[in-house]
């Protein structure tokens, strides 16, 4: 699965998988690894999220706290 991730959220995002706990567990590894990518310096500073997966991580902070 550790492979899986990226495709994953992917697949959620396009509407081919449910968008559930699974999905959410993958892209909170993906962040982590974008997170330490970034630690990297100046080259990776820029790298980041599509819009797409920005508003499913911003939809899982909402039921989160709903």
């Amino acid at each position: 699965m550790d492979s899986n991730h990226w495709q994953i959220v992917d697949r959620a995002l396009a509407g081919q998988r449910p968008t559930d706990e699974e999905t959410f567990a993958s892209l909170a590894v993906l962040t982590e690894r974008l997170h330490c990518l970034k630690k990297l310096g100046q080259p990776y500073s820029s790298i980041g999220f599509s819009s797409h997966v920005e508003r499913l991580k911003a939809h899982k902070n909402a039921v989160t706290v709903g």
